[in-house]
């Protein structure tokens, strides 16, 4: 079920994800790119608010530590 909480978790991490997969694009940076989608795709799967964000935190800190 989607509730307030969901609705407003996946807008946040969307937007970002939406500004890292420019990002990416822009850079060409295949791991900043990816990531945004996986930040624009994860929320619709996650329906406990605190996986989300820790997952969301997870995801958007994963490129400083991976390069390829």
């Amino acid at each position: 079920m989607l509730d307030s909480g969901s609705l407003i978790l996946g807008l946040i991490f969307g937007s970002i994800g939406l500004g890292y997969f420019i990002y990416g694009k822009k850079q060409a940076n295949v791991v900043i790119r990816y990531t945004g989608i996986a930040l624009m795709i994860y929320p619709y799967f996650i329906e406990n608010h605190f996986a989300v964000l820790g997952v969301g935190i997870l995801l958007m800190a994963l490129p400083k530590f991976v390069e390829l």
